[in-house]
């Protein structure tokens, strides 16, 4: 088998996928529900010595039909190909999803997808998994579907934590509350999103805080406030210290603020993967620059003792490669 694949459509599938075993679904976060899923998609694959293969869909389904995009997004498509590819998956392929793809009746999606363009020996799907026009393809579908075509298909049960159900939704709810060693640990990783370095205002470096501004998405419902944050520039790891929000500026659509420590580079233009590894604080309103300065100053050593202190969530967590 070759290097781990990405594909965006299955207009032609190389040979070395055909008779995979697929896990299907939007596995936004590919949180540790996500991951018990993909878990007995790897093992299933292992034993009958065939691939195993991501197979999922960009955007969001929600997004499609809303007025405007809405949802929170944990990973979008770059995100999903790095997880599945730590994750020890062969391949990843991220269907476009579009109104007329939602028209497409279950029996057709797997007679076009799992038959004739993958050929799957199984596939493998969360207790909750609808597909198909007007989510016809449940779970039972699917069964039926692999008896009837001759593919194994295993219902994976959701996984609970703290009497509630590991889900996107609970993640992001958490993010948007601030609780972000909760979400990481629901995760089972230290949650990360890339952005494309924008030039500021520069305040930040009239302060002594020069930051690496990444612009955030209309829907990017992170708690505003202060984090303890570790950012990957090409292959380099930097320490560093995060806003997100602006209240003294009164900025509408705020940036993503990171002053890198023991960092002085112009990195304009560069994209940069951001891991957030605790939070320090909320937002607040200062007096003046003096008070505002002495905030940022003990911000930033209590983001370097998070740093210092963070421990991997699990192996997944360490193949990322944020924390050793």
């Amino acid at each position: 088998m070759p290097s781990f694949l990405r594909l965006n459509n299955l207009d032609a599938v190389p040979d070395a996928l055909r008779g995979a075993y697929v896990a299907i679904g939007n596995f936004d976060g590919i949180h540790r529900g996500h991951q018990t899923v993909l878990s007995a998609l790897k093992a299933r694959a292992a034993a009958a010595g065939r691939p195993a293969v991501l197979l999922t869909f960009e955007p969001h389904p929600r997004d499609v039909f809303a007025p405007a995009p809405f949802m929170f997004r944990l990973t979008h498509g770059d995100a999903k190909a790095r997880l599945a590819e730590a994750l020890g998956l062969d391949a990843i392929v991220i269907l476009p999803f579009d109104r007329d793809f939602s028209q497409i009746e279950a029996e057709d999606f797997v007679a076009r997808f799992l038959l004739d363009a993958l050929g799957v020996s199984g596939v493998t799907v969360g207790a909750d998994f609808h597909f198909g026009r007007q989510r016809r393809g449940t779970p039972n579908f699917l069964r039926e579907a692999g008896e009837r075509h001759g593919f194994a298909v295993e219902v994976v049960d959701l996984m609970d934590e703290g009497h509630e159900v590991i889900s996107s939704s609970r993640i992001r709810a958490a993010l948007s509350e601030g609780a972000v060693t909760a979400a990481n640990r629901l995760l089972g990783y230290h949650w990360f999103f890339d952005g494309c370095v924008v030039k500021g205002d520069q305040r930040g470096r009239e302060l002594g805080y020069p930051t690496a501004n990444t612009m955030t998405q209309p829907n990017f419902q992170l708690a505003q406030g202060v984090y303890a944050v570790r950012a990957r520039l090409g292959d380099r790891l930097l320490d560093g210290v995060a806003a997100y929000g602006k209240p003294m500026f009164n900025n509408q659509q705020p940036p993503f603020e990171t002053h890198l420590f023991d960092f002085d580079e112009d990195i304009y233009g560069q994209t940069i993967s951001v891991a957030l590894i605790g939070f320090i604080r909320g937002q607040e309103v200062f007096s003046g620059l003096d008070e505002l300065i002495a905030a940022m100053d003990r911000d930033s050593r209590k983001a370097r003792e998070l740093i210092t202190t963070a421990r991997p969530l699990g192996a997944l967590d360490s193949k990322l490669g944020f924390i050793g």
